[in-house]
């Protein structure tokens, strides 16, 4: 999905009015990219947007889980209220986004600028290297507070699929009791359609409610000259994109966000889920085994 990703950068940060629809947007912007650069041009940052994404997710998830088992203790299972699976996100999303920046950094200006350019980023060490050497740390951690206002999106992005999967584990154990079957480990998981509609959905309700400090955060980030005259800071960005664009130029790139990130969004859940069910189960009949001894 990574094209779909450079392809959402560049349509934050432009500030042009499109005419065409998001399928000729993206059908057209994919192809001008390849002419003009070819696959390297279209996986051009692939090595910090890999980065970035892994080392969110993994943090995310272990600090998630940590802050869940201080609350619930071994049972991760057990439900929490609204609130607390809000507050548990939220701080989990803020400690992932503090930590991550730098590599986010330097993937909007690899996104953003050309490849042949003198100061081209050549890869994510290189690019940290340079920005830490030209800026120094303020330059690592640009658009930093507004990652931190972006932790709403994860927060409501787990808060809903944590209570949309509730509500499916309910239906579930309901239909055994009608049934008169017994539930096992085996049986304590959802399908993995179940998984890939709810995490879509909460995703797709989290993104269209927070997505403007999205383009916000790319505009600052950016290294363009329109970045160091009228958005060096979230105030003068924001009355810039307003002015001149009005409330669409806030959901810049969205169309394309979506089309790229659900598939990655779903599939990300629904290995987790199932890994996290498959080595549950085990640790569970390991212990069977070893109490029979």
């Amino acid at each position: 999905m990574h094209p779909l990703d450079l392809l959402k950068v560049k349509f934050q940060v432009a500030t042009e009015v499109p005419q065409d629809g998001i399928g000729k947007q993206i059908w057209h912007s994919l192809r001008s990219i390849y002419r003009e650069g070819g696959l390297r041009g279209l996986y051009r940052g692939v090595g910090p947007n890999i980065a970035g994404n892994a080392s969110s997710w993994g943090l995310y998830f272990l600090f998630y889980n940590q802050l869940k088992r201080a609350v619930a203790g071994e049972n991760l299972d057990r439900p929490l209220s609204a609130g607390q699976y809000l507050l548990y996100s939220a701080e989990a999303s803020a400690a992932t986004a503090v930590i991550t920046n730098p590599i986010w950094v330097v993937k909007v200006r690899m996104f953003t600028s050309q490849p042949t350019a003198p100061t081209a980023y050549r890869g994510l060490w290189h690019g940290l290297s340079l920005v830490y050497r030209d800026e120094g740390f303020r330059g690592l951690y640009r658009g930093t507070t507004l990652a931190l206002f972006g932790v709403t999106n994860g927060a409501l992005q787990f808060m809903t699929y944590e209570k949309l999967k509730g509500w499916g584990f309910q239906r579930k154990r309901n239909q055994f009791e009608r049934e008169g079957r017994t539930w096992t480990a085996d049986d304590d998981k959802l399908s993995n359609t179940a998984y890939t509609v709810m995490s879509g959905a909460s995703k797709i309700a989290a993104l269209v409610a927070t997505y403007p400090y999205q383009v916000v955060r790319s505009r600052i980030q950016n290294d363009s000259d329109l970045a160091r005259t009228h958005h060096k800071t979230i105030s003068s960005t924001i009355r810039h994109t307003w002015i001149n664009e009005g409330h669409r130029g806030f959901y810049r790139g969205l169309g394309t966000n979506l089309v790229r990130v659900l598939p990655g969004t779903c599939v990300t859940f629904v290995v987790y889920e199932n890994l996290a069910w498959f080595l549950k189960r085990a640790a569970i009949r390991r212990e069977i085994r070893r109490s029979a001894r």
